[in-house]
């Protein structure tokens, strides 16, 4: 199959600033940790419409603005972090990315699993927190485009999978970011009239038949050694 041999710069390689027009919920019990964040998101252009000083209130604020990411501290009052992603995930509000002191595999997985598109580890700079973002918004973006494909839940998460992996190869091999390789494997799905999952399966299969070539390639240089 034919693969983007030589990418061009997309926006997502570029230096991004967003309108104003996207708006973000911020909740954080620390208040001076949540107004160090509102000042770096307003830096960047982002607009702050909602602050909460524990999950059940970062919840109501979502429902009432329905922005366009929601940024929740895992260890809060009321309702922690963890609870409160899932409540927005399953609502599918907005996208959600969680800030944690701790870096532990178990509890970056309890996010994942809960619905978070992407964490941070604090304390973190003003350059940590827009790629970050940047991240949890086209995460969110896929996991509606995988919706409108795939209707059964067993199969999109499969379809997942696969799509993670064809844009690891896409990003290793070819240099897309993973904004720009998710939307090759969309536009060219479409162009080609077949889904996501089968081009992410081609995708793979191609790869793995070139790494075999390339391994064969070069133990029949060594035999003739």
């Amino acid at each position: 199959m034919t693969t983007p041999e030589s990418p061009q710069p997309t926006d997502d390689d570029k230096s991004h600033v967003p309108p104003l027009t996207t708006r973000v919920v911020i909740a954080e019990d620390e208040a001076l940790i949540r107004l160090d964040l509102k000042e770096m998101l307003e830096e960047e252009g982002y607009a702050v419409v909602g602050e909460a000083g524990d999950g059940q209130r970062a919840v109501e604020l979502a429902r009432e603005h329905r922005p366009d990411l929601v940024i929740l501290d895992v260890k809060m009052p009321v309702l922690d972090g963890i609870s409160a992603a899932e409540k927005i995930a399953e609502e599918s509000i907005a996208p959600v990315l969680m800030l944690t002191a701790f870096s532990q595999r178990d509890l970056v997985e309890r996010a994942r699993d809960a619905g978070a598109m992407a964490y941070l580890v604090k304390p973190f700079s003003k350059s940590d927190v827009v790629p970050a973002i940047e991240m949890a918004v086209s995460r969110f973006a896929e996991l509606k485009a995988l919706e409108s494909e795939v209707a059964d839940l067993a199969q999109r998460l499969e379809t997942r999978k696969l799509v993670d992996r064809a844009k690891s190869i896409l990003q290793t091999d070819y240099g897309l970011s993973e904004p720009a390789a998710f939307r090759w494997i969309q536009k060219t799905s479409m162009d080609r009239r077949m889904s996501m999952q089968q081009l992410a399966e081609a995708l793979i299969a191609d790869a793995a038949e070139k790494k075999a070539a390339e391994k064969q390639a070069a133990e029949e240089k060594k035999a003739g050694e």
